[in-house]
Protein backbone atom coordinates (compact mmCIF):
# COMPACT_ATOMS: atom_id res chain seq x y z
CA UNK A 1 0.00 0.00 0.00
CA UNK A 2 2.79 2.36 0.95
CA UNK A 3 4.61 1.50 -2.24
CA UNK A 4 1.50 2.41 -4.28
CA UNK A 5 1.18 5.84 -2.62
CA UNK A 6 4.90 6.54 -3.17
CA UNK A 7 4.59 5.70 -6.86
CA UNK A 8 1.49 7.92 -7.17
CA UNK A 9 3.16 11.00 -5.64
CA UNK A 10 6.36 10.43 -7.68
CA UNK A 11 4.24 10.40 -10.85
CA UNK A 12 2.49 13.64 -9.83
CA UNK A 13 5.83 15.45 -9.18
CA UNK A 14 7.26 14.30 -12.53
CA UNK A 15 4.16 15.52 -14.39
CA UNK A 16 4.39 18.95 -12.71
CA UNK A 17 8.05 19.30 -13.70
CA UNK A 18 7.32 18.38 -17.33
CA UNK A 19 4.46 20.91 -17.58
CA UNK A 20 6.68 23.63 -16.07
CA UNK A 21 9.49 22.95 -18.58
CA UNK A 22 7.07 23.04 -21.54
CA UNK A 23 5.63 26.37 -20.37
CA UNK A 24 9.14 27.83 -19.91
CA UNK A 25 10.20 26.73 -23.39
CA UNK A 26 7.13 28.28 -25.00
CA UNK A 27 7.67 31.56 -23.20
CA UNK A 28 11.33 31.70 -24.30
CA UNK A 29 10.43 30.93 -27.90
CA UNK A 30 7.75 33.65 -27.86
CA UNK A 31 10.25 36.20 -26.54
CA UNK A 32 12.76 35.43 -29.35
CA UNK A 33 10.25 36.10 -32.12
CA UNK A 34 9.25 39.48 -33.50
CA UNK A 35 5.88 40.70 -32.32
CA UNK A 36 3.14 40.60 -35.00
CA UNK A 37 1.26 43.89 -35.51
CA UNK A 38 -2.22 42.66 -36.14
CA UNK A 39 -3.40 39.61 -37.99
CA UNK A 40 -1.41 39.22 -41.23
CA UNK A 41 0.26 42.60 -40.74
CA UNK A 42 3.96 43.52 -40.63
CA UNK A 43 6.13 42.55 -37.72
CA UNK A 44 8.08 44.86 -35.49
CA UNK A 45 11.73 44.60 -34.50
CA UNK A 46 13.48 46.35 -31.66
CA UNK A 47 17.05 47.17 -32.72
CA UNK A 48 19.94 49.56 -32.25
CA UNK A 49 20.52 52.26 -34.84
CA UNK A 50 23.15 54.70 -36.05
CA UNK A 51 22.20 58.17 -37.28
CA UNK A 52 24.43 59.29 -40.15
CA UNK A 53 26.28 62.58 -39.89
CA UNK A 54 29.21 63.97 -41.82
CA UNK A 55 32.50 63.10 -40.16
CA UNK A 56 36.24 63.40 -40.76
CA UNK A 57 38.23 60.36 -41.89
CA UNK A 58 41.72 60.38 -40.40
CA UNK A 59 43.29 56.96 -40.43
CA UNK A 60 46.75 55.44 -39.99
CA UNK A 61 47.57 52.36 -42.02
CA UNK A 62 49.95 49.83 -40.47
CA UNK A 63 51.77 47.21 -42.55
CA UNK A 64 54.95 45.15 -42.75
CA UNK A 65 57.83 45.33 -45.20
CA UNK A 66 61.31 44.07 -46.02
CA UNK A 67 64.44 46.10 -46.76
CA UNK A 68 66.06 45.57 -50.17
CA UNK A 69 69.36 46.66 -51.68
CA UNK A 70 69.16 49.04 -54.63
CA UNK A 71 70.75 46.31 -56.77
CA UNK A 72 71.57 42.74 -55.79
CA UNK A 73 73.01 39.79 -57.69
CA UNK A 74 74.30 36.31 -56.98
CA UNK A 75 77.71 36.12 -58.67
CA UNK A 76 77.92 33.00 -60.85
CA UNK A 77 80.37 32.06 -63.66
CA UNK A 78 79.13 31.58 -67.22
CA UNK A 79 81.29 28.50 -67.93
CA UNK A 80 82.66 25.49 -66.06
CA UNK A 81 86.30 25.03 -65.08
CA UNK A 82 88.94 25.39 -62.40
CA UNK A 83 89.38 28.76 -60.66
CA UNK A 84 92.87 30.15 -61.28
CA UNK A 85 92.29 33.66 -59.90
CA UNK A 86 90.02 34.73 -57.04
CA UNK A 87 89.55 38.33 -55.90
CA UNK A 88 86.63 38.10 -53.45
CA UNK A 89 87.42 40.12 -50.33
CA UNK A 90 84.39 39.54 -48.14
CA UNK A 91 82.63 42.69 -47.04
CA UNK A 92 84.68 44.97 -49.29
CA UNK A 93 83.41 47.53 -51.80
CA UNK A 94 84.31 46.81 -55.43
CA UNK A 95 83.89 49.03 -58.46
CA UNK A 96 81.98 48.14 -61.59
CA UNK A 97 84.17 46.07 -63.96
CA UNK A 98 86.54 44.77 -61.27
CA UNK A 99 87.87 41.27 -62.11
CA UNK A 100 86.63 38.99 -59.35
CA UNK A 101 87.33 35.51 -60.71
CA UNK A 102 89.20 33.81 -63.55
CA UNK A 103 88.67 30.26 -64.80
CA UNK A 104 91.45 28.27 -66.52
CA UNK A 105 91.42 29.17 -70.22
CA UNK A 106 94.72 27.61 -71.36
CA UNK A 107 93.05 25.20 -73.82
CA UNK A 108 90.95 27.99 -75.32
CA UNK A 109 93.99 30.23 -75.77
CA UNK A 110 95.86 27.35 -77.44
CA UNK A 111 93.02 26.91 -79.92
CA UNK A 112 93.01 30.67 -80.56
CA UNK A 113 96.77 30.64 -81.21
CA UNK A 114 96.27 27.83 -83.71
CA UNK A 115 93.60 29.81 -85.52
CA UNK A 116 95.88 32.86 -85.58
CA UNK A 117 98.43 30.82 -87.52
CA UNK A 118 95.76 29.49 -89.87
CA UNK A 119 94.33 32.94 -90.56
CA UNK A 120 97.75 34.26 -91.54
CA UNK A 121 98.23 31.44 -94.07
CA UNK A 122 94.68 31.71 -95.39
CA UNK A 123 94.92 35.50 -95.72
CA UNK A 124 98.22 35.26 -97.59
CA UNK A 125 96.68 32.71 -99.97
CA UNK A 126 93.68 34.98 -100.53
CA UNK A 127 95.94 37.94 -101.29
CA UNK A 128 97.86 35.84 -103.82
CA UNK A 129 94.68 34.70 -105.56
CA UNK A 130 93.43 38.29 -105.62
CA UNK A 131 96.41 39.21 -107.80
CA UNK A 132 96.01 36.15 -110.03
CA UNK A 133 92.31 36.74 -110.67
CA UNK A 134 93.14 40.14 -112.12
CA UNK A 135 94.98 38.42 -114.99
CA UNK A 136 92.60 35.48 -115.16
CA UNK A 137 95.23 33.27 -113.55
CA UNK A 138 92.62 31.52 -111.35
CA UNK A 139 88.91 30.96 -111.55
CA UNK A 140 86.36 32.94 -109.61
CA UNK A 141 85.37 29.74 -107.79
CA UNK A 142 88.91 29.23 -106.48
CA UNK A 143 89.02 32.81 -105.21
CA UNK A 144 85.60 32.52 -103.55
CA UNK A 145 86.64 29.29 -101.78
CA UNK A 146 89.76 30.97 -100.39
CA UNK A 147 87.70 33.96 -99.23
CA UNK A 148 85.23 31.65 -97.47
CA UNK A 149 88.10 29.92 -95.67
CA UNK A 150 89.34 33.27 -94.31
CA UNK A 151 85.83 34.26 -93.16
CA UNK A 152 85.24 30.91 -91.44
CA UNK A 153 88.51 31.14 -89.52
CA UNK A 154 87.66 34.68 -88.42
CA UNK A 155 84.25 33.51 -87.20
CA UNK A 156 85.85 30.65 -85.23
CA UNK A 157 88.30 33.11 -83.68
CA UNK A 158 85.43 35.36 -82.57
CA UNK A 159 83.64 32.40 -80.97
CA UNK A 160 86.78 31.40 -79.10
CA UNK A 161 87.34 34.97 -77.90
CA UNK A 162 83.79 35.07 -76.51
CA UNK A 163 84.44 31.79 -74.68
CA UNK A 164 87.67 33.19 -73.25
CA UNK A 165 85.87 36.35 -72.10
CA UNK A 166 83.31 34.17 -70.30
CA UNK A 167 86.08 32.68 -68.16
CA UNK A 168 86.27 36.05 -66.41
CA UNK A 169 83.75 37.17 -63.80
CA UNK A 170 83.60 40.93 -63.29
CA UNK A 171 81.51 43.11 -60.98
CA UNK A 172 78.37 44.20 -62.90
CA UNK A 173 78.01 47.31 -60.70
CA UNK A 174 79.71 49.02 -57.79
CA UNK A 175 78.67 47.33 -54.56
CA UNK A 176 79.53 45.43 -51.40
CA UNK A 177 80.66 41.80 -51.59
CA UNK A 178 79.06 39.18 -49.39
CA UNK A 179 80.60 35.98 -48.04
CA UNK A 180 82.38 33.84 -50.64
CA UNK A 181 81.44 30.20 -51.07
CA UNK A 182 84.51 28.83 -52.89
CA UNK A 183 88.29 28.83 -52.67
CA UNK A 184 91.08 29.25 -55.22
CA UNK A 185 91.46 26.09 -57.31
CA UNK A 186 87.86 24.97 -56.91
CA UNK A 187 85.92 23.48 -59.82
CA UNK A 188 82.91 25.67 -60.64
CA UNK A 189 80.00 25.62 -63.04
CA UNK A 190 77.28 28.11 -64.07
CA UNK A 191 75.17 26.89 -61.12
CA UNK A 192 77.90 27.73 -58.56
CA UNK A 193 77.18 30.82 -56.45
CA UNK A 194 80.53 32.49 -55.81
CA UNK A 195 79.22 35.28 -53.54
CA UNK A 196 76.60 38.01 -53.45
CA UNK A 197 77.05 41.62 -54.53
CA UNK A 198 74.79 44.38 -53.24
CA UNK A 199 74.53 48.05 -54.03
CA UNK A 200 73.59 49.53 -50.65
CA UNK A 201 74.24 53.15 -51.53
CA UNK A 202 70.45 53.57 -51.64
CA UNK A 203 68.15 51.15 -49.82
CA UNK A 204 64.52 50.47 -50.64
CA UNK A 205 61.80 48.23 -49.27
CA UNK A 206 58.76 46.30 -50.43
CA UNK A 207 55.52 46.60 -48.45
CA UNK A 208 52.50 44.32 -48.74
CA UNK A 209 49.11 46.01 -48.27
CA UNK A 210 45.54 44.62 -48.33
CA UNK A 211 43.85 45.35 -51.65
CA UNK A 212 41.20 47.54 -49.98
CA UNK A 213 43.86 50.26 -49.59
CA UNK A 214 44.73 50.37 -53.30
CA UNK A 215 42.67 53.52 -53.88
CA UNK A 216 44.28 55.51 -51.05
CA UNK A 217 47.96 54.75 -51.72
CA UNK A 218 49.83 57.21 -53.94
CA UNK A 219 53.35 57.69 -55.22
CA UNK A 220 55.12 60.18 -52.98
CA UNK A 221 53.31 59.16 -49.78
CA UNK A 222 55.57 59.37 -46.72
CA UNK A 223 56.06 56.40 -44.41
CA UNK A 224 57.25 56.17 -40.81
CA UNK A 225 59.24 52.96 -40.27
CA UNK A 226 60.74 51.07 -37.36
CA UNK A 227 63.08 48.08 -37.14
CA UNK A 228 63.56 45.83 -34.13
CA UNK A 229 66.61 46.96 -32.18
CA UNK A 230 66.47 50.54 -33.48
CA UNK A 231 65.19 53.17 -31.08
CA UNK A 232 64.84 55.88 -33.70
CA UNK A 233 62.25 55.51 -36.49
CA UNK A 234 63.20 56.40 -40.04
CA UNK A 235 61.29 57.71 -43.03
CA UNK A 236 60.66 56.38 -46.53
CA UNK A 237 58.76 57.52 -49.61
CA UNK A 238 56.67 55.40 -52.00
CA UNK A 239 58.05 55.59 -55.55
CA UNK A 240 56.43 52.60 -57.30
CA UNK A 241 53.21 50.59 -57.02
CA UNK A 242 52.66 47.11 -58.47
CA UNK A 243 50.00 47.47 -61.21
CA UNK A 244 48.07 44.37 -60.14
CA UNK A 245 46.76 42.61 -57.03
CA UNK A 246 48.30 39.28 -56.06
CA UNK A 247 45.58 36.70 -56.78
CA UNK A 248 46.76 34.36 -54.01
CA UNK A 249 47.19 36.81 -51.11
CA UNK A 250 44.83 39.58 -52.33
CA UNK A 251 47.57 42.04 -51.41
CA UNK A 252 49.15 44.94 -53.26
CA UNK A 253 52.93 45.44 -53.23
CA UNK A 254 54.36 48.95 -53.09
CA UNK A 255 58.03 49.94 -53.16
CA UNK A 256 59.55 52.79 -51.18
CA UNK A 257 62.93 54.52 -51.03
CA UNK A 258 64.46 54.74 -47.55
CA UNK A 259 65.41 58.36 -46.99
CA UNK A 260 67.50 57.87 -43.85
CA UNK A 261 71.12 56.75 -44.03
CA UNK A 262 71.81 54.36 -41.15
CA UNK A 263 74.28 51.48 -41.04
CA UNK A 264 71.85 49.55 -38.83
CA UNK A 265 69.37 49.31 -41.71
CA UNK A 266 70.39 46.22 -43.66
CA UNK A 267 68.88 44.40 -46.64
CA UNK A 268 66.48 41.70 -45.51
CA UNK A 269 65.46 43.50 -42.30
CA UNK A 270 61.82 43.24 -41.19
CA UNK A 271 60.17 46.66 -41.06
CA UNK A 272 56.98 47.89 -39.40
CA UNK A 273 55.45 50.68 -41.46
CA UNK A 274 52.89 53.35 -40.57
CA UNK A 275 51.24 55.52 -43.21
CA UNK A 276 48.99 58.39 -42.24
CA UNK A 277 46.28 58.43 -44.86
CA UNK A 278 45.10 61.72 -46.28
CA UNK A 279 42.41 63.31 -44.12
CA UNK A 280 39.00 63.28 -45.80
CA UNK A 281 36.54 65.88 -44.47
CA UNK A 282 32.75 65.60 -44.75
CA UNK A 283 32.58 61.90 -45.43
CA UNK A 284 30.08 59.28 -44.26
CA UNK A 285 31.31 56.67 -41.80
CA UNK A 286 29.13 53.93 -40.32
CA UNK A 287 29.88 51.10 -37.86
CA UNK A 288 31.19 47.90 -39.42
CA UNK A 289 28.36 46.04 -37.65
CA UNK A 290 25.87 47.72 -40.00
CA UNK A 291 27.32 46.09 -43.12
CA UNK A 292 25.62 43.02 -44.63
CA UNK A 293 28.13 41.22 -46.91
CA UNK A 294 26.64 39.60 -50.00
CA UNK A 295 28.01 37.63 -52.94
CA UNK A 296 27.05 40.39 -55.39
CA UNK A 297 26.45 43.55 -53.38
CA UNK A 298 27.24 45.20 -50.07
CA UNK A 299 24.05 46.24 -48.28
CA UNK A 300 22.81 48.00 -45.17
CA UNK A 301 19.33 48.30 -43.63
CA UNK A 302 17.86 51.75 -43.01
CA UNK A 303 14.64 52.78 -41.30
CA UNK A 304 12.54 54.55 -43.94
CA UNK A 305 9.44 55.95 -42.20
CA UNK A 306 10.02 53.34 -39.46
CA UNK A 307 10.04 50.51 -42.01
CA UNK A 308 13.10 48.42 -42.83
CA UNK A 309 14.59 49.04 -46.27
CA UNK A 310 17.63 47.26 -47.75
CA UNK A 311 20.02 49.61 -49.55
CA UNK A 312 23.03 48.79 -51.75
CA UNK A 313 26.12 50.81 -50.82
CA UNK A 314 29.61 51.38 -52.17
CA UNK A 315 32.28 51.20 -49.50
CA UNK A 316 35.67 52.89 -49.35
CA UNK A 317 38.25 52.82 -46.58
CA UNK A 318 37.81 50.46 -43.64
CA UNK A 319 39.12 51.35 -40.21
CA UNK A 320 39.16 49.11 -37.15
CA UNK A 321 35.48 49.75 -36.31
CA UNK A 322 34.05 51.82 -39.15
CA UNK A 323 33.51 51.73 -42.91
CA UNK A 324 33.49 54.68 -45.29
CA UNK A 325 30.38 54.89 -47.49
CA UNK A 326 30.97 56.40 -50.92
CA UNK A 327 27.47 55.95 -52.38
CA UNK A 328 24.05 54.77 -51.23
CA UNK A 329 23.49 56.70 -47.99
CA UNK A 330 22.94 60.32 -47.01
CA UNK A 331 23.14 62.43 -43.89
CA UNK A 332 20.11 61.86 -41.66
CA UNK A 333 19.61 58.20 -42.60
CA UNK A 334 19.44 55.77 -39.69
CA UNK A 335 21.06 52.38 -40.28
CA UNK A 336 20.46 49.28 -38.20
CA UNK A 337 23.42 47.99 -36.23
CA UNK A 338 21.67 45.00 -34.63
CA UNK A 339 18.92 42.55 -35.52
CA UNK A 340 20.22 42.18 -39.09
CA UNK A 341 19.62 38.43 -39.11
CA UNK A 342 15.92 38.83 -38.22
CA UNK A 343 14.96 41.87 -40.26
CA UNK A 344 13.07 41.62 -43.55
CA UNK A 345 12.00 44.30 -46.05
CA UNK A 346 8.95 46.07 -44.66
CA UNK A 347 9.59 45.13 -41.03
CA UNK A 348 8.56 47.91 -38.65
CA UNK A 349 11.65 49.07 -36.75
CA UNK A 350 11.55 50.38 -33.19
CA UNK A 351 14.95 51.64 -32.04
CA UNK A 352 15.90 50.72 -28.49
CA UNK A 353 18.87 53.09 -28.80
CA UNK A 354 20.60 55.22 -31.42
CA UNK A 355 24.09 56.68 -31.67
CA UNK A 356 25.95 58.96 -34.09
CA UNK A 357 29.48 60.12 -34.87
CA UNK A 358 29.10 63.09 -32.53
CA UNK A 359 27.79 60.84 -29.76
CA UNK A 360 30.74 58.45 -30.21
CA UNK A 361 33.22 61.29 -30.09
Amino acid sequence: MKKGKLFFWTLIVALVLVLAYVKYSKNKETQAKMIPMGKGGPQTLRASGFVIEYSKLSNTLSANGSVLAQDEVQLQPEVSGRVTYLNIKEGSIVSKGTLLLKINDADLKAQLAKLNTQIKIAQANLNRLAELIKINGVSQAEYDAAENTVNNIKADMQILQVQIDKTELRAPFTGKLGLRNISLGAMVSPSTIIASLQNISQLKMDISLPEKYASVIHIGDKLQCTIAGMDTPFSASIFAIEPQIDEMTRNLTVRAIIQTANAAIMPGAYVKVNLKLKEIPNTIMIPSSAIIPDDRYTKVVIADSSMAKFVKVEIGVRTENEVQILNGLKVGDTVLTSGLLQVKPGTIVQFSSTTSNSAIK
